[in-house]
Formats: structure tokens, sequence, C-alpha cells
């Protein structure tokens, strides 16, 4: 969790914001591997988050210039770009899961 997040989770539990929400810890609690990949020749970098289910979502990196291109920084962000679409996945499937009981309440 960065220290972004740390700062944000404080202040939603300081706030008592208690409904049913995401955490980084159940974002990272879904993802089970990693995987990377720079193209040779290039600054792109490729970073692969397969699932707990099995999916897989895909982050990408890449220096405008060669000369400030560093293969430790291009995982991190593809990583993070990819980390980000977990988030819109996830929260998605919570939105559904939250849909779905308010209908069985009505009906």
């Amino acid at each position: 969790m960065s220290a972004d997040e740390q700062a944000i989770e404080q202040e939603i539990q300081d706030k008592g914001l208690n409904a049913p929400r995401l955490t980084p810890d159940d974002i990272d609690t879904v993802i089970v591997e990693e995987d990377y990949h720079v193209f040779p020749g290039t600054t792109l970098t490729v970073c692969r988050l397969g699932l707990m289910n099995g999916f897989s979502v895909t982050g990408e990196s890449a220096a405008a210039s060669p000369a400030n291109f560093n293969e430790a920084i291009g995982r991190m962000i593809a990583r993070e770009n990819a980390r980000n679409k977990v988030w819109m996945l996830e929260g998605y499937l919570l939105k559904q899961h939250l849909y779905e009981q308010a209908v069985a309440n009505f009906e």
C-alpha cells in the first residue's frame, strides 16, 4: 500500500465511512501473479497481473527518451497502471453485487 493509499484509508476511517467498499488490501489479495516484459530495443515495459479467478490485466509504461529509461521505474509504473485496472474491475464487481442485493431486497 502506498503512502497516498494509507493517507486516504486513514481519512476514510477517521470520517467513519463504513459502507461496503474496496480497500487496497482487497485489491492486493486478488493479485496472485505478476510478470514483466521489456520489449527489446525499446523502453516499453508491460506488467501482467494474474488475478485469483484466472483473469489477467496489463499495464504499460514507456520513457519518451531512451536516456531516461530505467527498468525498475518502468516496472513500478507499469504495475501501478495494471493495479489501477484491478481497482476498476473490482469496483464494478462490488457495485454489481450491491445492485443485486438491492433488487433482491425490493422483490
